[in-house]
C-alpha cells in the first residue's frame, strides 16, 4: 500500500511539474504536503530545468527549507502579483471550501495565494470530506491583547454555533497541545481553534463574521481561491478543478471506502444536486 507520504510526494511533484515555468513568481505554501512542491522546485532548479525563477515562502520554516535549495526568495511587498501558489490543506468539501491553517501560517498563506493567478491546491485523500467543520477544527488567528474576549466573541456568533473554541498551546505548528504557554505564530500572534461536532451549515457567511470581528486578524477558511484540487489516493492522481467537479465525488467514494464512511459519499452527492 502507498503510504501517506508517498501520496503528499506525488502531488507535490505534480503540482510543481504541471503548473511551474521559467520565469514566474511561485507562492510556496507551509506543511507537510507543501514541503514536497518546495522540495521538487529546489530539484528543477538545480537541474536547469527551471530558471528565472523567485518564490515567496508563508512560513519561516518554508523560508529555511528553500534558502536550503537554493531557492531564490522574494516578498509581496517586492512582487504583489504571483503566477501560481501551492499549498496543501486539512480539510476540502465538495465546494472546494479548505480548512487551512494547521501548521499555523494561515495568515501569511492567504495573503500569498489571494495575490496568485493560480492557487493549486495539493492533498492525499484523507483531507476529503462532505463538509468542513468535524473532521478539522477552523483555526483562527487572533491578537494577544484580550484574547479571551475574542474567544468568547467568536463562541457567541450565530454562525459558529456548536463551536468549541480552544487556545493552541505549545507549538503553533500543529492544533495539538504538546506545551504549556500559549503558542504564538511566525506573526506574534495567538490561534483558537474552532472544534464542530456537525457540519458547518454556511461556510461563506461564517468566514465573513469571522473577518468582520475585532481582535480576529484572519481565519482559516479559504473559500473561493481554488483553481485546481491535486489529490492522490490508491488509484493514483486526479486533478479536479471547480468547472468539473466528478472527480471531487470520485475522491470522496475513495475517502469513504478508505475509512469506512460510506455516508459522507451520500451526502456529498445530494449537495450536488
Amino acid at each position: 500500500m502507498t503510504s501517506q507520504d508517498e501520496l503528499k510526494k506525488q502531488t507535490g511533484y505534480k503540482a510543481i511539474d504541471d503548473y511551474v515555468e521559467s520565469g514566474m513568481v511561485v507562492g510556496l505554501g507551509t506543511g507537510s504536503t507543501a514541503y514536497f512542491a518546495v522540495e521538487r522546485l529546489g530539484q528543477k532548479l538545480k537541474s536547469g530545468e527551471l530558471k528565472d525563477i523567485v518564490a515567496i515562502p508563508t512560513s519561516v520554516r518554508t523560508k529555511e527549507q528553500a534558502e536550503s535549495l537554493g531557492i531564490p526568495l522574494v516578498t509581496l511587498d517586492t512582487h504583489s502579483k504571483l503566477d501560481v501558489a501551492i499549498d496543501g490543506a486539512d480539510n476540502v468539501d465538495p465546494g472546494f471550501n479548505l480548512v487551512k491553517g494547521g501548521g499555523g501560517a494561515l495568515l501569511r498563506e492567504k495573503m500569498v495565494e489571494l495575490s496568485a493567478d493560480k492557487f493549486i491546491v495539493i492533498v492525499d485523500e484523507s483531507k476529503l470530506c462532505a463538509g468542513l467543520g468535524p473532521g478539522f477544527p477552523i483555526p483562527v488567528e487572533i491578537t494577544p491583547f484580550c484574547h479571551e474576549h475574542t474567544i468568547r466573541t467568536i463562541a457567541a456568533l450565530p454562525s459558529c454555533a456548536g463551536c468549541k473554541p480552544v487556545l493552541r498551546m505549545g507549538s503553533s505548528s500543529n492544533n495539538k497541545v504538546d506545551g504549556d504557554e500559549i503558542a504564538v505564530t511566525d506573526n506574534g500572534n495567538y490561534i483558537v481553534d474552532l472544534n464542530f461536532t456537525e457540519t458547518i451549515k454556511n461556510v461563506p457567511k461564517m468566514a465573513a463574521d469571522l473577518k468582520s470581528l475585532c481582535g480576529v486578524v484572519d481565519h482559516g477558511i479559504f473559500s473561493g481561491m481554488t483553481t485546481a484540487v491535486i489529490c492522490a489516493g490508491a488509484d493514483g492522481v486526479v486533478v479536479t478543478t471547480p468547472e468539473k467537479r466528478d472527480e471531487i465525488v470520485f475522491n470522496l467514494a475513495i475517502a469513504s471506502a478508505s475509512i469506512g464512511l460510506v455516508a459522507m459519499l451520500a451526502s456529498a452527492i445530494s449537495r450536488r444536486r
